[in-house]
């Protein structure tokens, strides 16, 4: 399959048209909008792009390009861009040869949105569009499922255009009527997508936005690491505190730290607050808690820059288990328990791992995320963020005692609640 990327704007509202550097070269949680577009494309089965551009902006283009060999590009170039975007989709005709996809350079999607919107057909339409000013985005009418017209001030309207397409070549015969009609007038994208009337698919409620202003470029970062985070699988804590504070600081690290450095480094202040705690209990408790807000920000980062790995996943993994062991044995240390208190001190050290082995067992085993699959299981609390949180609150109190015993007793039924809820589910999780 094809994609035609449509990149020969004068980014006049960007104040970028005097020097020609295009808004598709603009830099946005780490990665240029153009690149996200070939990333997400070709994960989802585009294998060729074909890239209208202006002449002032094309050298930008031809350099970036020749940095990422591996996608076949070609690059084709507008003359006269103050003819409209729809005159940019017409001198692309040639270089197409079959059903494609139509997006903008300086619009930004998530990946769920580009792969369900790539399973529709004609124009992709959002009926919530919760990440756009309804004012300025361009409103769709339809009738019978089809486009029946499209502007900014439109109303009654069904939707908004989201700027992504799935076409046929037959969108080319509408075009070139309109350029014939209108030899050296503005041709819109709009007017080509009403005439022909195309079908309409909805893909509702994700995250998706134009970037055409320097407001629209400081809020996309932090739009888009908020909408990278679904929160299916975070605690009660990771809802109400940690993720409120961890997408307020991924943003600014996009450009400057990779998702596994950041592994490491929340590791390393973890192993720290197990150091502190050791001299100092309330401190080394700050410090956990802090290590529990900042663990969240290599998988923010790792889906903001597309950079998503099995390997930053289980390294992620096994580096928890030995803060959260190093923490609690130091704690174990301090409490020296005896007798009874000794037993529930050990149950709590394998609980607080079998939790979290229970839960990447099943991930190993089935390819799913179990909680995703069974939100009942957020039903008894035992979470990492929330022990953690738990573990900070009473070490502030020293009640190490309370702390050990508790955490004997829930892990424990977590884990069993969860097998229980595996093994109840086992004919739909084998089929």
């Amino acid at each position: 399959m094809q994609a035609v990327i449509l990149a020969a704007g004068l980014a006049t509202r960007m104040g970028l048209h005097q020097e020609g550097f295009p808004k598709g070269l603009l830099r946005v949680a780490g990665r240029e909008l153009l690149l996200r577009h070939l990333i997400l494309l070709s994960r989802y089965g585009v294998r060729e792009f074909v890239l209208v551009t202006n002449p002032r902006s094309r050298p930008y283009f031809e350099k970036f390009l020749a940095r990422y060999p591996q996608y076949r590009v070609t690059l084709v170039e507008n003359p006269h861009p103050e003819r409209g975007n729809g005159y940019s989709l017409w001198c692309a005709r040639r270089a197409v040869s079959g059903p494609f996809v139509l997006t903008m350079s300086d619009h930004l999607y998530e990946e769920d949105f580009v792969k369900e919107a790539l399973q529709g057909e004609g124009l992709i339409l959002d009926r919530e569009g919760r990440y756009v000013d309804h004012q300025e985005a361009t409103r769709v009418r339809i009738s019978q499922g089809r486009v029946a017209a499209l502007g900014k001030g439109l109303d009654p309207y069904e939707g908004l255009d989201t700027g992504f397409f799935v076409l046929t070549p037959e969108i080319f015969q509408v075009a070139d009527r309109l350029v014939a009609a209108r030899p050296e007038g503005e041709i819109t994208l709009s007017e080509i997508v009403a005439a022909a009337g195309i079908p309409v698919t909805e893909v509702s409620g994700l995250f998706w936005m134009d970037v055409d202003t320097p407001e629209d470029l400081r809020r996309a970062g932090r739009l888009l690491v908020k909408a990278c985070v679904k929160g299916r699988g975070d605690g009660l804590v990771s809802r109400l505190l940690n993720r409120r504070l961890s997408t307020r600081l991924t943003p600014y690290l996009c450009d400057h730290l990779r998702p596994n450095q950041a592994t490491i480094l929340s590791t390393l202040l973890g192993l720290l607050s197990a150091l502190v705690a050791a001299f100092h209990l309330s401190l080394g408790a700050v410090l956990y808690q802090v290590h529990s807000i900042l663990d969240g920000v290599d998988g923010e980062l790792a889906r903001a820059t597309l950079s998503t790995s099995r390997f930053g996943g289980l390294l992620d993994s096994v580096l928890d288990r030995y803060v959260d062991f190093a923490f609690l044995a130091v704690l174990f240390w301090r409490w020296n328990p005896r007798g009874p208190d000794l037993a529930a001190g050990l149950l709590a050290l394998l609980g607080t791992l079998m939790v979290s082995y229970t839960t990447e067992r099943f991930r190993g085993a089935y390819a799913r995320e179990a909680y995703t699959l069974f939100p009942q299981l957020h039903r008894l609390p035992g979470k990492r963020d929330e022990r953690i949180f738990f573990i900070f609150l009473l070490t502030l109190l020293e009640r190490l005692r309370e702390i050990f015993w508790t955490l004997a007793l829930f892990t424990h039924l977590k884990v069993f609640y969860s097998l229980w809820v595996f093994w109840k589910n086992q004919r739909r999780l084998e089929a």
